[in-house]
């Protein structure tokens, strides 16, 4: 059999790195950082704790490296609905569709978890800052007022209204990830009811 060239090695580490935060984005979603552990996130991986420990030093290298990731991965995300199709309130509501999908669930409950766990490394308190929940109204403010403008919206204080759309979010984002089914994962049109102009939403 012949030895792997440098470009298969090359992938083979990108596809175990990419193995390793998938399973680590699972263990500190549902454990935090203080409850989880790298022999747990080795087990999930389907990896030994060695060659964990090859790619990530230490558990706070890795949850670092996670939530930069999803921050990076959210503020994206945002920004992206500049970009979509359509009016102010439709551009909010794939915005809104996309955020619910399950697929991308972990990224902001792991975000809910760096926000809220004690014991978070240092790196990650100073990336909080940088992505703090103004920084998210800052980047949704100027669509939200073109929503007011055009009479989609409701006439509120828009920073008011864009915190309380990512609050709710946030908390049924924190639901889908801890898997529990006893809650209704509502419709993105429901939700487009906390901030749309009530003259509009029946017409």
């Amino acid at each position: 059999m012949a030895p792997l060239n440098d470009e298969q090695l090359h992938q083979i580490r990108d596809e175990r790195r990419e193995q390793i935060k998938a399973a680590a984005f699972q263990v500190f979603a549902r454990k935090g950082i203080i409850s989880a552990k790298m022999s747990m996130i080795a087990e999930t991986a389907g990896i030994s704790n060695g060659l964990l420990y090859h790619y990530f030093k230490s558990k706070d290298e890795l949850f670092t490296s996670l939530v930069q990731e999803a921050m990076v991965e959210s503020e994206a995300t945002m920004r992206s609905v500049y970009a979509m199709p359509g009016t102010p309130i439709e551009k909010i509501r794939t915005l809104t569709e996309g955020m619910l999908d399950e697929s991308g669930a972990p990224y902001f409950m792991l975000i809910h978890q760096a926000r809220t766990s004690d014991g978070v490394p240092e790196k990650v308190k100073q990336l909080l800052e940088q992505y703090s929940m103004d920084t998210y109204m800052d980047m949704l403010l100027p669509l939200f007022q073109e929503g007011q403008r055009a009479g989609e919206i409701a006439a509120d204080d828009p920073r008011e209204l864009i915190a309380c759309y990512l609050s709710v979010l946030s908390g049924i984002m924190v639901i889908n990830s801890n898997g529990n089914d006893d809650y209704r994962h509502p419709k993105a049109d429901m939700l487009m009811r906390l901030i749309a102009n009530p003259e509009t939403i029946n017409k």
